[in-house]
């Protein structure tokens, strides 16, 4: 991670068969990550690694991605998308800085897009919105538009408008922010991305992740519209995951929430005390290793037996 760029940590939910592998796909060719996206249908998606995973064509397991891009260094985090696996889900949220929430643009809400926008709202966590499968027939980027706002919240704006339409429905939600426009005619993206990060507005971007539409405008919008979170001095970090790595070895997946965390320094709980002995950075299925992790960062630590 550059300690000169933002570094956020980014959720991606969704209802099943929205398209989230795809558009996780997506949004991985287009950083730079993968040369080709993955297929789900070819059982060879990037974060869909188990072979339970390819064999039922479903995300199980919450996985990490590192995107490093121009003005910005994302961690991704794509989580399970069925309500079977939603346990694993909510575990993710824990360590979640923004949302990426996916809507059908074919089916729209649906009963588990509503859950999952109870659980941002309880958690406190501000989400960006992509309606896929514009491509389709379906009830159209006005209808969508009317049912997010119905059935998630008015606060929900399209962000495909020009400059200043979208600056001026914006100050609606502040009365500065009105002054401004009407003085200046235009917002900063700070004062934008302060909207977003205090959830009085929720983005909403539409296109077509299987042909890339949509895509770069949603990855510009991540850079410019997110805040990175301040965070104290003192070590801390948030635990939100165990797993097991290739070798069978204990992997504590967390986020580093205060300080730093070096290889071989003790880490305390309730009654005991252990050494991290490596700090791995995954991405997809393949990792670094990290001497420290700085805060807002997540790794996966090993040995470490009490977590």
């Amino acid at each position: 991670m550059n300690k000169d760029k933002k570094n956020v940590c980014i959720g991606l939910l969704a209802h099943v068969d929205a398209g989230k592998t795809t558009l996780s796909e997506a949004l991985l060719y287009q950083a730079g990550v993968l040369k080709n996206p993955g297929r789900v249908d070819k059982g060879d998606a990037y974060l869909d690694t188990f072979a339970m995973e390819k064999e039922r064509g479903i995300t199980i397991f919450s996985k990490q991605a590192e995107l490093a891009l121009p003005e910005a260094s994302i961690t991704f985090l794509d989580t399970p998308g069925h309500v079977d696996f939603s346990a694993e889900m909510e575990r993710t949220l824990q360590v979640l800085d923004f949302a990426l929430l996916l809507v059908s643009g074919t089916d729209g809400v649906q009963s588990h897009t509503r859950t999952l926008w109870q659980l941002l709202r309880r958690y406190r966590i501000p989400p960006f919105l992509f309606v896929n499968k514009m491509d389709l027939p379906g009830k159209g980027k006005d209808g969508i538009m009317e049912e997010l706002r119905r059935e998630l919240s008015e606060g929900c704006v399209a962000f495909d408008e020009g400059t200043s339409a979208l600056h001026e429905e914006l100050a609606l939600f502040d009365e500065g922010l009105m002054e401004q426009v009407l003085e200046t005619g235009k917002l900063e993206d700070a004062q934008i991305a302060e909207l977003i990060a205090s959830r009085r507005v929720f983005p909403c971007f539409f296109g077509a992740a299987l042909r890339m539409e949509g895509v770069d405008e949603l990855l510009s919008a991540l850079q410019r519209y997110t805040k990175e979170p301040k965070y104290p001095e003192a070590f801390s970090a948030q635990v939100y995951k165990i797993a097991r790595g290739e070798k069978d070895e204990r992997l504590t997946f967390l986020k580093v929430t205060g300080g730093t965390l070096a290889v071989k320094q003790v880490l305390r709980g309730e009654g005991w005390e252990e050494k991290a002995d490596q700090l791995r950075l995954y991405s997809g299925n393949k990792y670094t290793l990290l001497q420290q992790a700085r805060a807002g960062m997540v790794c996966a630590v090993t040995g470490l037996s009490r977590t």
